[in-house]
Order: structure tokens, then C-alpha cells, then sequence
């Protein structure tokens, strides 16, 4: 079968970690992208979870408390000064 040529946009740092990835599983981009896209058709979508990362019960509540300012230092002159905060 004969191939196309295809062009994909992306940031150049993920190309270079994407192809640092693969290089270090024995693949190339073109290969790499093949295969997501064999993958895509297997599944018939995506071939991976997409979702949104909820924070957790506890995020929540930290998040709760510094919107309300409680439990909540600083600012710190210095690092020795967040550090015995912290130790408190």
C-alpha cells in the first residue's frame, strides 16, 4: 500500500520528548503515529481515557481553606522561616 505524507502542528518540546519516547522503544514518530491511529480504529475512539482530573476530598478542603485564609502562612522572608512554619 502506498503511504501520503501527513503534517502534524505541535509545540516542538513535545515533539522532542515524544521522539525521545519512542526512539527509546524502538520507534520512530511516523511509526508511533501509525500505531495510535491503528489503535483509534481498533476502539473505535480514542484509544486512552480522556477525562477531567477532579481534585480529591482533601484538595477541596485546602482549597476551601485558603480561599478563607485559615491554616494559611506567609508570606516567608526565607526559606528557614516556610520551613519552621511547616514544622509547627
Amino acid at each position: 500500500m502506498a503511504k501520503e505524507n501527513m503534517t502534524i502542528r505541535m509545540e516542538p518540546e513535545l515533539k522532542v520528548q515524544a521522539a525521545a519516547l519512542f526512539k527509546s522503544l524502538g520507534m520512530d514518530l511516523s511509526t508511533a503515529t501509525g500505531i495510535f491511529y491503528r489503535q483509534a480504529l481498533r476502539c473505535h475512539g480514542l484509544p486512552f481515557e480522556v477525562k477531567i482530573d477532579e481534585p480529591n476530598a482533601v484538595t477541596y478542603a485546602a482549597m476551601k481553606a485558603a480561599e478563607k485564609d485559615e491554616d494559611v502562612y506567609g508570606p516567608f522572608d526565607s526559606v528557614a522561616d516556610l520551613m519552621e512554619a511547616l514544622n509547627a
